[in-house]
């Protein structure tokens, strides 16, 4: 309602063919005569309120439906006017012949076809109107604009019926100016009244609101019935509340659930998208070709310089971590060990590149205890990499401190680096690496109001506080 205009042309459309629909078949059962202007025969009478409402409802859908949407495609007024002249001069012909001839009018002139075109006419006006003033960027949203439209949309269509009395019965006139209201109030006082609180489990208001929403309306008419012994009065009072009880909020119950259903899944479907869309970016991410390199780079100098045993063991770790990107990553849920067991391996090789900086100072506590349950792969890593991306100079003093601690369903990290001038930044991991607005656009997807994550940053520290609920 607030978010995007309302689908007005299938509403009109259905609004007027409803309204066709119940004045045809209205006059069709009819076998009275009605008010009328001229005086001819109930026969020649009920043809003409048949024929003239099904003509005019042609013309409805030949602009409605077919030449209107055409020129708002291919812009083209030529067609457009050419066509509509001829719509209009043919129903012309056709409704003076059918009104002349059951002695509606005396022709050749027909008033009331040019009264039905001008309301038409001025409707489409109307609409131009409304567009142009209470359309964003104008206004804020779209609920003004969908809310005045829908009434013109009443308005018009009831207007046009209180004018032409002598082919729509005054009765479905009148019955139809009270009906939509008075569905709509019902339909409202149901959802906010009753609907929402059986929802919440306050059963009892709900069935309160349930005997006063019957005693306002039919019960005010079955007390005025028995009251002047009026038997119309009294069976409209019944009859209105079986309509009530028995149609009205049984139908509006199953319209609510099944849109909010409808809702919920859309909600997750776009949940899934969210969430597939960001593991696919983090998974492109998180295989940094720089590091790999650096990392074999750092294997193979420690092959020349010392013991195979320590090689090994860099390439093994290396193994693992590959291993665990490219199948574990792919899981929605891994054990809790397994997330730490990578970010440990991904810790020792860091600490074979830079255990020789005289200049850096590396603190890591990884404390496994009460480390149980699962957590979706790869939350931890961004901000230890981030660390190492951004935290360590070869010229400055630099320092990196880890400290990870789990408690019973939950797991904290802190980390808190050294930050350096742009310049002083010689490594090209530096280019690359996670982006934390991935990880939070994540944990917002994963564990929506089941974490806390705190950055603080100053001239020479970067601070980060991330802890999450896990299963």
């Amino acid at each position: 309602m607030k978010n995007k205009p309302l689908a007005f042309q299938e509403i009109e459309w259905w609004t007027v063919t409803f309204v066709f629909l119940i004045t045809v078949l209205v006059n069709i059962l009819s076998t009275g005569n009605i008010h009328q202007p001229y005086n001819y025969g109930p026969a020649a009478g009920n043809f003409a309120k048949v024929i003239i409402p099904i003509i005019l409802f042609v013309v409805f859908y030949l602009m409605h439906r077919v030449l209107i949407p055409r020129y708002r495609q291919d812009s083209r007024k030529g067609p457009f006017i050419g066509y509509s002249l001829l719509i209009f001069l043919v129903s012309y012909v056709l409704v003076t012949l059918v009104a002349a001839s059951t002695g509606i009018i005396q022709p050749p002139f027909t008033p009331f076809y040019f009264t039905i075109m001008a309301l038409y006419l001025s409707y489409l006006v109307w609409v131009l109107m409304i567009k142009q003033v209470f359309l964003p960027p104008k206004m804020n949203d779209y609920l003004t604009y969908n809310l005045l439209r829908l009434c013109s949309i009443f308005f018009f269509v009831i207007l046009l019926l209180f004018q032409f009395d002598f082919l729509v019965s005054q009765d479905i006139s009148v019955a139809l100016a009270l009906f939509l209201p008075a569905s709509i109030l019902v339909i409202l006082y149901n959802y906010f009244l009753i609907y929402r609180k059986r929802l919440r489990g306050k059963k009892r208001a709900a069935l309160w609101f349930n005997i006063l929403l019957i005693l306002i309306f039919p019960g005010f008419l079955l007390f005025a019935g028995l009251m002047d012994q009026e038997a119309v009065l009294v069976f409209l009072g019944l009859g209105t509340g079986l309509v009530i009880q028995l149609v009205a909020l049984p139908l509006s119950d199953l319209a609510f659930e099944k849109y909010f259903g409808m809702k919920d899944k859309i909600e997750n479907l776009s949940h899934q998208v969210d969430r597939g869309s960001a593991d696919l970016r983090f998974l492109k991410s998180q295989i940094n070709p720089h590091f790999l390199f650096n990392a074999l780079n750092t294997l193979y100098g420690a092959a020349l310089m010392e013991n195979a045993e320590k090689t090994s063991d860099g390439i093994q770790k290396l193994g693992d971590m590959m291993r665990f990107m490219l199948h574990e990553n792919q899981l929605d849920k891994i054990p809790l060990r397994r997330e730490i067991e990578y970010l440990r391996n991904y810790l020792d090789l860091q600490m074979l590149r830079f255990k020789k900086e005289d200049n850096l100072e590396i603190s890591i506590k990884l404390n496994e205890e009460h480390c149980e349950g699962t957590i979706a792969p790869m939350l931890l890593i961004p901000f230890v990499e981030n660390a190492f991306k951004h935290g360590i100079s070869t010229k400055n003093k630099s320092w990196i401190r880890i400290n990870l601690r789990c408690l019973t369903g939950s797991v904290h990290l802190d980390v808190v680096n050294s930050l350096h001038p742009p310049k002083a930044l010689k490594d090209p991991t530096d280019e690359s690496g996670i982006g934390l607005d991935n990880v939070r656009k994540r944990l917002q997807v994963l564990y929506p109001d089941r974490h806390d994550l705190t950055i603080v940053s100053n001239d020479t520290e970067h601070f980060v506080h991330f802890s999450v609920q896990i299963d």
